[in-house]
């Protein structure tokens, strides 16, 4: 790989995932155009998810559920990597939001998964958790749907980051439902991610917190989404994480003696 900072170019063969600050860059360069151009983002942002999930399994003829796939931007980039993927997500608008879906997209909740236990390679989720009600819940439904051995991947955005109340940012710092009815106030309509009624509070101490607890799985990582390697750790630090994380990535192992619900 070239050591100059990568160019914001969506036609360039996807480089193998490092967790580099010049990767870092790129990435936040690119997240200013998540509301004028969610196309580029979220495509830039699914090619880099595909690499970082290449790195603990191999993806080629692997039977994947994405859930949350919204208008299938990660789908697409798991199906163009050879996988079996079925996206999934309890909003139609979201679905149909960018033209014609991903083939097999199927609209269901994330806390009820509508697949047989231990039926797939991959279950993973990209910055979905903080939109449901029990994240918990749907984390338990991820990792029953997939085999002993196979691959549980969470990214959340947690409530405490500086993105996340997401378009009412960074207003959420003096209350959810107050800089909801900031936002409103300003834009004249309310906000798409509104506190308590699709988004919620989710914190990396609990993520952990819920990992560890899981019996059915062994955690192979937990790791800060968009940071470079160096700094992993801040993961590991009470109270800073929680700000400096950003995005939490976990990514688990259902242990083979793990047993059918």
């Amino acid at each position: 790989m070239p050591t100059a900072l990568p160019t914001l170019r969506l036609d360039d063969p996807a480089p193998r995932h490092k967790a580099t600050l010049a990767r870092s860059i790129t990435l936040l360069r690119a997240f200013r155009k998540e509301q004028t151009d969610p196309v580029f983002f979220y495509t830039l942002l699914a090619r880099d998810t595909v690499e970082q999930l290449s790195a603990y399994t191999d993806l080629d003829g692997a039977t994947v559920i994405d859930v949350g796939a919204g208008a299938g931007f990660l789908a697409r980039a798991l199906q163009d990597a050879g996988t079996r993927c079925t996206p999934i997500d309890c909003d139609l608008r979201e679905i149909t939001a960018h033209g014609e879906p991903p083939r097999n997209t199927l609209a269901a909740s994330a806390l009820a998964l509508p697949f047989r236990t231990s039926s797939a390679d991959v279950c993973l989720s990209s910055n979905a958790l903080e939109h449901v009600p029990d994240p918990w819940r749907m984390a338990e439904e991820m990792v029953r749907v997939v085999r002993p051995g196979g691959i549980v991947y969470i990214s959340f955005t947690n409530w405490l980051s500086p993105w996340g109340g997401h378009e009412t940012s960074p207003w959420h710092y003096l209350g959810g439902h107050r800089a909801a009815r900031r936002y409103e106030r300003r834009h004249g309509r309310p906000p798409k991610n509104r506190f308590g009624d699709g988004l919620y509070a989710v914190s990396v101490g609990d993520a952990l917190a819920w990992a560890k607890s899981c019996r059915e799985v062994e955690v192979l990582d937990a790791i800060p989404r968009y940071h470079p390697r160096w700094a992993e750790g801040v993961v590991r630090i009470p109270g800073l994480r929680e700000i400096a994380t950003w995005n939490l990535v976990l990514v688990l192992r259902k242990r083979p003696d793990a047993r059918d619900a």
